[in-house]
């Protein structure tokens, strides 16, 4: 025994006790971080878009969600949650992939309404995910990105009920009214659609 080292306080005896009393899921965890608390996604990292980008909105009571947009950013990973991050940009979309690790962010919670397609029925009723890259160069279309790309779609799709086809994840150019072009040419559907269904 140390001598040295004093007693605990009375206060701080009953303090102690009063703590084991409460539920161990009720008390703060310090260890995780708030910012991963946010996410839908477990495995994202929360980048919140402004609220000046987004709708709030408490799908899938207020909408139906049926689809998944893939969309590739034409920026950087850095620029696009920059861009999202803008008040004065009026855009974002749920999910950022990055191209080199296949990391993924989200920027707007599942329930709320993205400004990514650029078409209201179809934000309204979707998922939005962006890839890091641009529509004509494929070397951004890396293996983690389309791996990490596909698990999240298929938790998307799991979570409510989307099928997992081409009639359900759909490229950002086959949106009605769309002048977009992305995915672009290189983005390889067949092998993207397969990754999906054995995430």
């Amino acid at each position: 025994m140390d001598l040295a080292r004093p007693l605990p306080s009375r206060r701080r005896l009953l303090k102690g006790a009063a703590l084991a009393a409460v539920p161990h899921a009720l008390l703060p965890v310090p260890w995780v971080d708030a910012r991963t608390r946010a996410v839908d996604y477990p495995p994202a990292e929360w980048q919140p878009a402004s609220g000046s980008n987004y709708t709030a909105s408490s799908r899938p009571t207020a909408y139906t969600l049926d689809r998944v947009i893939i969309h590739v950013t034409q920026e950087t990973y850095t620029d696009t949650l920059a861009i999202f991050r803008n008040p004065q940009k009026k855009v974002s979309a749920h999910y950022v992939v990055r191209s080199a690790d296949g990391h993924v962010a989200q920027c707007v919670r599942e329930s709320d309404i993205a400004w990514h397609a650029g078409n209201w029925d179809h934000n309204t009723r979707s998922i939005g995910i962006e890839h890091e890259g641009w529509v004509d160069k494929p070397a951004y279309f890396t293996n983690p990105l389309y791996e990490q790309s596909a698990a999240l779609t298929a938790a998307v799709c799991d979570r409510y009920g989307i099928p997992k086809d081409r009639a359900h994840i759909i490229g950002h150019h086959e949106v009605p009214g769309t002048d977009h072009t992305d995915p672009g040419p290189y983005w390889d559907w067949v092998r993207y659609i397969r990754l999906v269904n054995f995430a």
